[in-house]
């Protein structure tokens, strides 16, 4: 569990216990279903690396927009309901090039316009494997999700599958890929963060790399 879970948790416990002992153990159920939220909301489960040339989801959630892009490449957007895992995972390993917050709206996530327009975290790795180019990752905040958690910074190098942030309640996703990379998934898709596959390298640039 992320550790702000056991902080609330154990808040809204000991807060239960003290209503019930003073003032009956029904005032206190309302506090103990919120405890029980906590431990659901921010749970952090182990996941298993699927292993290959492949980009992971970042996130838990499901893919409410998939859109091509002028440069041939992909923006994968993932739904994060409430229910949902909310730790975030980098989708591939490499360094980060830049970590850069940019205020905005809060309309709902699911909508086409909350790429732009919603308040969001912008994370760009340059690759391990340079074959595979640039990948950009949008943490954006929705209609509920007012926080945005990012443990890294610029400079670090990161491991796919490494938990890299959160987003606090429903919120979304945006992975941006370039041409190089086949999608795996489709509208409507469910998927798990470190472990679901979203896009493959294409078996055009599965060889090596030219440095001229």
């Amino acid at each position: 569990m992320v550790k702000d879970g056991i902080y609330y948790g154990v808040g809204f416990t000991a807060a239960g216990l003290l209503i019930g002992l003073v003032f009956g153990w029904l005032w206190a159920v309302p506090l103990f279903v919120l405890a029980a939220f906590c431990a659901n909301f921010f749970r952090d489960p182990d996941r298993e690396d699927p292993g290959g040339d492949v980009v992971v989801s970042p996130a838990d959630g499901k893919v409410v927009h998939v859109r091509p892009l002028p440069d041939g490449g992909s923006r994968v957007s993932i739904f994060l309901n409430i229910f949902n895992v909310h730790v975030n995972r980098v989708p591939i390993a490499g360094v980060l090039r830049s970590v850069e917050y940019k205020p905005g709206r809060f309309v709902m996530a699911h909508r086409e316009t909350a790429s732009d327009e919603n308040e969001q975290n912008v994370l760009v790795i340059d690759p391990d494997d340079a074959r595979g180019g640039e990948i950009v990752i949008r943490q954006i905040a929705g209609l509920v999700a007012r926080r945005i958690v990012c443990y890294k910074k610029t400079g670090d190098h990161v491991t796919r599958g490494e938990r890299f942030g959160m987003m606090k309640f429903s919120s979304r996703m945006d992975v941006i890929l370039g041409p190089q990379w086949q999608l795996a998934v489709k509208e409507g898709d469910h998927v798990s963060g470190g472990s679901s596959v979203l896009a493959e390298l294409s078996t055009d640039n599965t060889g090596a790399v030219d440095d001229a």
